[in-house]
This record gives structure tokens, sequence and C-alpha cells, in this order.
């Protein structure tokens, strides 16, 4: 029997999708990721399943939707009956390790005083580091930062007070992720090269705070003025949900950051910052990409770039993250390259994160496991399923999903490949958009009388959708 692909499963923190030059940005610098999707496929149009951490990754870890999880929030645990791809690659003879974030528990350090508390996740080896600040004492990358002699410093960039300069790249938190991944790999290859191997590099940027190593954010300087400002018109949450009113004062409900208080300059430094912070991720997978190469892996390895939600950065007068499902905050890369994948190839398909967890069994030769309510792709990604057709819509959820605010909000998106449906649950209005029109969605249809049917449609689409993510499991075992 020949032997399991490698998994080498590279996650960044609150990446949007237009942050790569195979996205179209034309102002970052992104050859690794973008030489990655020449080598594979690129999927122009990946959705998570909800706009904060803790719900998409305990989602896209699983296979199944936040409310099954039950992890609809930050700050909740895992249940331990929840079963993740690494366990489930661990109990097939995989050996499995992870540097960086994981976040499928509580990781506020009023409730976590050591590592987040774990279930039987399938990781033989954790390298943990939340993020890079030492609010634990068990933050590796705080420790060998230390033990490198050095000081862990973010000052105030001199050109807006809302960009922080962060550590070198050879310092980076980016770097470290690597440097743990190499070694693991290392280890598992000249050890027991027969065993295959899946590893997590989940990078905590460019997750905010915006504080990218210097040296990347310098090459920015000379073209500040030409970067774009948000995509915001002025009024235009007037007829949205209030939440996105108050985000607008104050992020994460009207405490962070607030839109208002950024100049015109402020806006393109910080759009600088999230971008050099993206180029260091480029760098550090370039890295790694070259030891694969090194060591003769990379041929038997199937490689996954993908972020857990993304980023508003200023668009529609919101920063960071909240109840709302604009492109920007849902929309995510994902890249899928390896043995037996089509390579140079991209594709519109309407997928979900919730397609990984069965993916990635798939290439692997096991069977996806019963409790799985994402779809493969493993027919796309071999050149079986050439239409470009897998999913009709897509579906993203937040129910009190991070901060408290006021009214509670809970919000629901299904989209198809040309509308964009939200309900804020309670208050009887929601959004619609029509992406092909209005692709910034900027302009709600919602209360349009010509859009009445388009409404009706996608709301029975909706319900449809939050009827299938009724938990499959426990397994029926009888006929009564």
């Amino acid at each position: 029997m020949a032997r399991r692909p490698n998994i080498l499963w590279i996650c960044t923190d609150q990446q949007r999708f237009d942050t790569l030059g195979c996205y179209g940005n034309e102002f970052v610098q992104t050859p690794n990721l973008d030489r990655l999707a020449a080598d594979g496929m690129l999927f122009r149009r990946a959705y998570c399943q909800n706009p904060v951490c803790t719900p998409s990754r305990a989602s896209f870890l699983t296979g199944r939707y936040p409310r099954t999880t039950r992890c609809r929030q930050n700050g909740q645990n895992m249940p331990a009956d929840e079963v993740l791809v690494p366990k489930i690659l661990h109990d097939a003879g995989y050996v499995c390790g992870l540097s960086g974030k994981l976040h499928v528990s509580a990781c506020n350090d009023t409730a976590c005083h050591g590592t987040e508390p774990r279930i039987d996740d399938g990781y033989d080896q954790f390298f943990w580091s939340h993020h890079p600040g030492h609010n634990w004492p068990t933050n590796e990358y705080y420790q060998w930062v230390r033990d490198q002699g050095r000081e862990l410093r973010t000052p105030r960039h001199p050109e807006s007070r809302f960009v922080q300069q962060g550590m070198s790249a050879e310092m980076s938190q980016a770097a470290w992720c690597v440097n743990k991944a190499m070694s693991f790999i290392r280890g598992a290859h000249e050890h027991r090269g027969d065993i295959p191997w899946l590893f997590s590099v989940n990078m905590f940027d460019p997750h905010h705070s915006f504080d990218p190593p210097p040296e990347c954010l310098a090459r920015y300087a000379d073209k500040i003025d030409d970067i774009p400002l948000p995509n915001y018109v002025d009024g235009e949450l007037d007829h949205k949900p209030v939440w996105q009113q108050i985000d607008h004062r104050g992020a994460y409900g009207g405490i962070g950051m607030s839109f208002g208080a950024l100049s015109d300059r402020d806006h393109r430094w910080t759009r600088a910052a999230y971008w050099a912070m993206v180029d260091n991720i480029d760098a550090q997978v370039g890295r790694l990409l070259d030891f694969l190469d090194e060591i003769g892996e990379r041929d038997n390895t199937v490689i996954i770039f993908t972020s857990d939600h993304g980023e508003m950065l200023g668009d529609h007068g919101i920063y960071l993250k909240g109840p709302y499902f604009y492109e920007c905050a849902v929309h995510v890369p994902l890249i899928i390259a390896g043995p037996g994948i089509d390579e140079g190839r991209q594709t519109d398909a309407l997928v979900e994160l919730t397609d990984l967890a069965p993916t990635i069994l798939n290439l692997c030769g096991l069977p996806p496991s019963s409790g799985m309510q994402g779809k493969s792709m493993y027919n796309m990604l071999t050149g079986a399923g050439l239409s470009g057709h897998h999913r009709d819509d897509v579906y993203c959820e937040f129910y009190g999903s991070n901060f408290r605010y006021d009214p509670p909000a809970h919000t629901t998106m299904v989209a198809t490949e040309r509308y964009k449906l939200t309900v804020a649950h309670g208050h009887q209005f929601g959004e619609l958009y029509d992406l092909e029109v209005d692709p910034g969605e900027t302009t709600n249809l919602w209360d349009e009388p010509e859009y009445a049917g388009v409404r009706s449609d996608m709301m029975l689409r909706m319900v449809d959708r939050m009827a299938w993510t009724a938990d499959p499991l426990p397994e029926r075992v009888a006929a009564w």
C-alpha cells in the first residue's frame, strides 16, 4: 500500500481574501503563496462559517457548523466529544503537531493560566503561542524571544498611533511558527520516514495589533499616498443593522478602534501595516516550502493555506470584526496543492471551510466521520469534477459569538453566486446585496420592492440551510 500523503495545514488569523498577489492585490509582495497557487488550486470564493476565531476554527477542524460543535462563541471550551481532523489522522497512524494558535477553547488569561484547555485533539506535539504577547508563562514564542536575549517590544510607529513597530521578520511569531514546523517535520522525516505526518502552522498574523516587522513596512513608505482608502460611503450604515453602527463608533461593541478617529493617512498606514504582515507571512511560508524541497518531502505533501476569517480594515466604516458578513469579513484565501491535485487551476465554485475536513480525509484515503457536515472537494481537486460547481450557496452564523452587544447580536447569512442575505434575528430586518451589481456591498436592498422576490427566495434558502445544521449525531442505529 502506498504511503498516505503528509498534510501541511497553514492557517493565518484574520486574513481577508484580497491580500495576496494571486487574488489581485498589486501592493503586497507574496511570490511564495502566488507560486503555491500556481502549483495547485486557487479557490476564489471560499467562505468561513463564522467571522470570529473560536467558532470558525472549531467548525473547520471538525467539518461541522458552529452551532453544532457548541462552540458558538469566543471564550467557550470545545466539548470533549467533538472529533478534530488531527485526532482522526492520529488514530489512523499519522504523527501530528501544531505551532502557534489553536483557539478552540477559552484563551483569555483570566480563564487560561497555562495553555488553553485541550480535548483529545490528536496533536502529539503542541508548541503553543496563542498570540505574541506574554500573558502566559507558557507562551513558547515569548520564551524563545527571551532565550535569544531579546525583549518583546512593539513601539508606536512614528507615522500613525494606530500602527506599531513589531519584531524583526526573523524574530516574528510567524518565523517561530515555521521554525517549530521545520523541526517537527525534520524529526518525522529522519526518525520514521515511513510514517505520514500532519502539521498545523497557526500564525497569529495578520490579526491586530497592526505591528509588522519594520523592514516589511518600510517598503510601503514611498507609496503610502497610493494606497486606497477604505470602501465606505458616508451614511451607508444608516440602513443596516445597529451593531454595525455601534462598531463604526468603536469596534467590538464600542470599545475598540473607532473609524472616525483615523485620518486618511492613518487609514493608509493601517492598511499598509496589515499588508506588511501578510508579506512577512509569505516570506515565512517560502522558507517552509524551500525546506520541504530540500528534504524531499514536497512531492508527498498536501499543502493547505487558508485563514479563519477576514478583517474589516475600515471598509464599511468598521475595523476588526463583529456580527456582519461582508466579503472582507467572511471571504478567505484558500489554496490547496500537492500530489494528485490539479496544477494551475482557479475556481469560482462556492466552498465552505467546513469542506476542508472531509476533503483532507478523502485525500488521505480515509472516510469522513459520521458527524461531519462539510462536503468533500476531492473531485474538484483531482479533476473529476471539472464543471466547477460545488455548492449552490454558502452559510455563516454569528450567535453572540464575540463581545457583548446591546441589543444582543444574533445574525445569519446565506450567499449564492449573485446574492447575499443577512438576517438580524429579533429585529425583523436584515441586508440583501446584489453582488453582481454592487460587489462593494454598500447598497442594502432589503426594503426595495423590486427585490422582494429575491429576498423571499433567499429567506427560504436560509431556512433550509439552518435546518441542515442539525447535528447528525448520535447515529441512528435502528428503525425505532
